[in-house]
């Protein structure tokens, strides 16, 4: 039995994020989860907000993750 649940792993190694407006497309999900890890923990106020939330959703597995209210 796997330690992870399945659900949990992102489906492809392929990630959108969208954070201050800036899109990029990430060929690594590990290295998406430790840049938002990274710039969540370095800056304040609402930047770290954004951050946060795009981390949160990388954390979650998604194949895109945006700070902006759907």
């Amino acid at each position: 039995m796997l330690k992870t649940p399945e659900l949990s792993m992102p489906r492809t190694r392929k990630v959108t994020t969208v954070c201050n407006g800036r899109r990029e497309v990430w060929t690594d999900y590990e290295e998406a989860k430790a840049y938002f890890l990274e710039l969540m923990m370095t800056t304040e106020g609402e930047k770290h907000e954004r951050a946060e939330c795009v981390y949160i959703q990388l954390i979650h597995g998604l194949d895109e993750c945006s700070d902006e209210d759907e």
